[in-house]
């Protein structure tokens, strides 16, 4: 498979200004094997001195540089970055125009406390001018460190807005590790043994079409899944007498790259609308660009009435936030939720620079990661007829999850053993491509959106390879 196999069609950005911003040379393998001996000395000291509750503290690559849809570890080893950190680094590792940024900003300010800077104003200006229909200059947004601080955010907040105290999310949930998140997200690696959690939170079926727990079909369903969520809320004796909030990913990240089937959404915001409970999307994975369009939600016809977000947003530097309805953020007290380090002018700055990238020229890099996206499928939708494995190839724009399985009948999950061996496959020979999804078993393509046709299409060739191996 080449890159001359991808359909022509005129280009939105240059390829060869793309290929400047990551090293040329990727991949490239210096080291028989890895972690290379630098590598595997820095990967011993971390074992000593850090935590592994971290979410990569096993994965046997180090980094330390990075450019681009690139890395480079310490041995020399040039890797192609199938992961941006992530969906964190949108617009590439130290992107020249980011990289300029910061270097005008540190000399003014950097940290402000928790009050009006310059840049802090600015951003909240700015994010409002990029926000969906519903929100696009009628939001506040309240900026946190992390993603999973803006759903802690949320959660206080749509309690104090509307008076109740259930929560509702939904099974494959990942809202953060914070003990709020925690209680809405339902993976066990996450909440055993550290509970109890929060009260009030309900659980409801996501739409996972490949194992829909319904034993059903899209579209012959009839998006029964959508018709449960209204029973749960807005019939008597389902327990569900005072939520004040859902909160639901327009496509999973953790649980294996879901997205929702057109049509699920909009029954579920009438639902809400008609309980009299908040719409919060959480936009922290999906979002800033990664699916085609700034937000995911921005696929359906929803307005949600909060968005938390994050990632991407910041790339480089951490920067999340909750955006909401102006009429909604009058009802929160001055005062009531103190952030010191929130706002931080160096990193607004940063975040303003990348919504720029990502938006200029009519959201040209956004467009493309759904046109990117869209030819990447059909690679490994094609690839997939020569495997036994490849189950199920969907998501939208640069959020592809490629879930692997036994056999393509019974749909059994693929052992964790076999997935080892295609992830070890791939580091070896320069792909750093990572697994997720409620077996483990899905892999996920979610590169920089400035990644080249050419670096993409050759993560995709070695992914095959390897798959084939199996």
């Amino acid at each position: 498979m080449s890159s001359e196999r991808i359909n022509e069609k005129e280009q939105i950005i240059s390829e060869i200004e793309l290929a400047q911003l990551s090293y040329a040379e990727a991949p490239q393998m210096i080291t028989a094997g890895v972690p290379g001996p630098k590598s595997q000395k820095y990967i011993n000291d971390s074992i000593e001195y850090e935590s592994l509750a971290r979410g990569g503290g096993r994965l046997p690559v180090v980094f330390a540089e990075g450019k681009g849809a690139t890395v480079k570890d310490p041995d020399g080893n040039v890797y192609i970055d199938i992961t941006a950190g992530v969906a964190v680094n949108s617009v590439g590792r130290c992107h020249p125009r980011v990289v300029k940024a910061m270097q005008d900003q540190m000399g003014l300010l950097m940290h402000a406390l928790d009050v009006s800077n310059v840049r802090r104003v600015e951003l909240a200006q700015k994010v409002s001018s990029v926000m969906p229909q519903g929100l696009r200059d009628n939001c506040v947004t309240y900026f946190n460190q992390s993603g999973s601080d803006a759903v802690e955010t949320a959660i206080k907040f749509a309690r104090k807005m509307t008076g109740r105290t259930q929560i509702a999310a939904f099974h494959g949930a990942y809202h953060g590790v914070n003990i709020g998140g925690t209680s809405l997200t339902t993976g066990e690696n996450y909440r055993n043994g550290f509970g109890p959690f929060i009260p009030g939170v309900i659980h409801l079926p996501y739409p996972y079409c490949y194992r829909c727990c319904f034993g059903l079909e899209y579209p012959s369903c009839k998006l029964q899944c959508a018709k449960y969520v209204d029973y749960v809320l807005n019939t008597p004796y389902t327990g569900a007498d005072e939520v004040g909030a859902l909160i639901i990913e327009a496509q999973q990240g953790e649980s294996g790259y879901v997205p929702a089937p057109q049509g699920y959404l909009e029954i579920v915001k009438k639902a809400c609308k008609k309980h009299g409970a908040l719409y919060i999307s959480d936009e922290v994975q999906a979002g800033a660009g990664r699916t085609g369009k700034m937000w995911c939600i921005d696929h359906y016809d929803v307005e949600p009435d909060m968005i938390t977000w994050g990632k991407g947003m910041g790339g480089d530097l951490s920067m999340a936030g909750l955006s909401m309805r102006k009429d909604l953020a009058a009802k929160i007290a001055d005062g009531s939720q103190p952030n010191t380090w929130a706002g931080n002018a160096l990193n607004s700055k940063v975040c303003m620079t990348n919504i720029d990238i990502m938006t200029e020229n009519d959201n040209a890099l956004i467009k493309r990661a759904g046109e990117l996206g869209q030819e990447i499928s059909r690679l490994l939708l094609e690839g997939a007829k020569d495997t036994r494995v490849i189950g199920d190839v969907r998501g939208k724009g640069l959020m592809i999850g490629i879930e692997l399985v036994e056999d393509k009948e019974s749909r059994e999950p693929l052992n964790g053993d076999a997935i080892g061996q295609i992830i070890m496959g791939m580091l070896n020979r320069g792909i750093i491509m990572v697994p997720c999804g409620r077996y483990a078993n899905v892999f996920r393509f979610m590169p920089s959106l400035v990644i080249t046709r050419e670096l993409a299409v050759k993560g995709v060739d070695i992914f095959l390879d390897e798959v084939k191996k199996i």
